[in-house]
């Protein structure tokens, strides 16, 4: 920008031109260049966004900030900083200041150095798969202090991240309108062209809707795995005929990201031409998000077997030493040779896979109660159906489920699902008995078979165990010909008192 001043003193006129840079301000601020903030930053300047970018670590001399400025985003939109204060500084007011850190003490430190420099109406955004319950107190805190929180899912990966994920931010109601138009934009897209993000709720829900994400995830998996184990070991499938099944059910109503994958890992080969799954080392890892699940279905009364039973898994797979040692104590090869057809397997994993979603929507209806957030499971459902890890055609039935019945407890009580079970139910069958009986752990598959013959049995033995409970603890009972609520104890062995123990359930 150029300024003309004219200086005059009678006849003469001087000309000055004083020459200002203009600063550039940034749409939006990002903290952690790692894959996952690196892509979303790459995703925002593809969509027309500024973005001012820092990373709290460096690299080697020239600095993870200084390399990606010179790299990948070299000639874009993008503002380096090496500061907080110049982040912030650099970014137009509402600023809108996004972490992209490891969760826990990195996320509550990283707050507290930008506080100083914010003022009231800002936005602080994390992105991370932060605890939902961390979030919720963020939001508190900072609300107090006149600032806006947003706690943010985002699935997708480093391809999601790039050109567009599932987002589902929640927490302070006001930012909503702010942090809007970005992450709608940079998500990803429906066939109809709606965005894969909406807004989840106040306090925590974003991040309680991720966590189920994550939850249903490892559930998705962990099925997948225990289909692979089945094909290989009981019917000695190799694995370009792997890849070829898995190609096949990614054409049907198993349609999905995962399955497709699964499919194109079976095909990749090494340099000298074996299959690199063969080379894989058996250990499963895990972030933490569907630990949280378990816990938070256990805090809510609800069984999410299936998907616990998932990160019990993972657990197990990490005991290498342990595995290894009961393999020589108790040596049992499955033997190859079984009945089952590979229709039998999908059918198992496809109605598994309807368990595994029915308990993950029973768990956010549950809390979503508790919580009071008034989660919308239909659109949840629909921003899943792209850029999301459990992206699929599936998440479609589940849309139209809850646009039939918005007070739909289970997915197994609609009638499409419940349709699916019942045509399923025999192979379904079948597959557990066949793997458990020749020693191949299916945790996820039966733990599903369980949960769905515990929740259609009208009588079950729990009868027994209130018994027992009110025998040693004076714990009393309800009693099957008297209305509900009301409670008994019996003097079992005619040594007790007639005091009852308080009823309550934790």
């Amino acid at each position: 920008m150029v300024i003309s001043i004219y200086l005059c003193k009678g006849y003469f006129c001087i000309v000055r031109f004083i020459y200002y840079k203009k600063i550039m301000k940034a749409d939006i601020g990002l903290i952690g260049l790692a894959v996952m903030g690196e892509n979303l930053a790459l995703n925002m300047e593809n969509k027309g966004y500024t973005v001012a970018v820092y990373n709290r670590s460096v690299l080697g001399e020239e600095g993870i900030v200084d390399r990606f400025i010179n790299g990948r985003g070299k000639n874009k939109k993008f503002i380096g900083t090496h500061s907080i204060e110049q982040l912030v500084q650099s970014v137009t007011s509402p600023r809108k200041i996004m972490m992209m850190v490891k969760s826990g003490s990195p996320v509550d430190e990283l707050i507290e150095q930008l506080l100083p420099y914010l003022s009231q109406g800002d936005v602080i955004i994390d992105g991370g798969n932060s605890d939902f319950h961390d979030t919720d107190r963020r939001v508190k805190s900072l609300e107090e202090k006149g600032l806006y929180f947003v706690g943010t899912g985002i699935s997708g990966g480093e391809e999601g991240a790039l050109h567009g994920p599932s987002i589902m931010p929640g927490g302070s109601v006001e930012a909503w309108p702010i942090v809007k138009d970005i992450f709608q934009n940079i998500s990803a897209k429906i066939d109809d062209g709606s965005p894969c993000c909406e807004w989840m709720g106040s306090g925590s829900a974003g991040h309680f809707v991720k966590t189920v994400h994550n939850g249903i995830e490892y559930g998705d998996m962990q099925l997948i795995a225990e289909s692979y184990a089945l094909m290989k070991h009981r019917m000695g499938l190799d694995n370009d005929h792997l890849a070829q099944i898995f190609e096949d059910w990614n054409k049907g109503e198993l349609s999905s990201f995962l399955i497709q994958i699964t499919a194109q890992i079976f095909r990749y080969r090494e340099a000298d031409g074996s299959p690199l799954i063969d080379h894989i080392l058996d250990v499963a890892g895990q972030k933490g998000t569907g630990k949280w699940s378990a816990i938070t279905a256990l805090n809510e009364s609800n069984p999410m077997t299936l998907i616990t039973e998932a990160v019990h898994a993972r657990s197990l797979s990490a005991l290498i030493n342990d595995r290894m040692k009961a393999s020589e104590i108790y040596p049992d090869t499955p033997k190859q040779g079984t009945s089952l057809a590979v229709e039998d397997i999908r059918q198992a994993l496809y109605a598994a896979k309807i368990v595994s979603y029915a308990q993950g929507f029973a768990l956010m209806y549950s809390a979503s109660q508790h919580y009071g957030w008034t989660l919308n499971l239909g659109a949840i459902a629909r921003i899943w159906r792209n850029g999301c890890i459990i992206r699929s055609t599936f998440l479609q039935k589940i849309t139209n489920a809850y646009l039939e019945n918005t007070n739909l407890e289970n997915l197994l009580f609609d009638p499409f699902f419940a349709s699916q079970i019942k045509a399923s139910l025999a192979s379904w069958r079948k597959v557990v008995a066949d793997g458990l009986m020749s020693g191949i752990p299916l945790p996820a598959m039966s733990a599903a078979l369980t949960y769905f013959d515990g929740l259609r049995t009208l009588h079950l033995p729990t009868n027994l165990i209130q018994a027992q409970r009110d025998f040693f603890g004076a714990h009393t009972y309800e009693r099957t010909d008297t209305i509900r609520g009301k409670f008994f104890h019996t003097n079992w062995t005619g040594k007790g008192g007639d005091t009852a123990s308080g009823t309550y359930n934790a």
